[in-house]
């Protein structure tokens, strides 16, 4: 996944976090708007979620952004 996706994911879930608290669940949907207008993007976090780290559907927002932190 290329660092400006990693960033909106960080930015995202700081804003959920923020909003909700530290028990705020999320998708990888919640990175992008409800129309499909970036699909290559899409699909790769698609595939980070759910065939690298192999997520649940709703996870917590801390965790994701754990994760990415790590793989910076």
């Amino acid at each position: 996944m290329n660092t400006a996706l990693k960033e909106k994911i960080l930015k995202v879930c700081d804003e959920k976090i923020n909003q909700k608290g530290n028990n705020v669940g999320l998708s990888f949907y919640a990175f992008f708007a409800n129309k499909n207008n970036d699909p290559e993007s899409l699909m790769q976090v698609a595939e980070w979620w759910i065939k690298t780290h192999q997520l649940d559907h709703f996870e917590k927002a801390i965790k994701i952004k754990q994760l990415i932190e790590t793989e910076k």
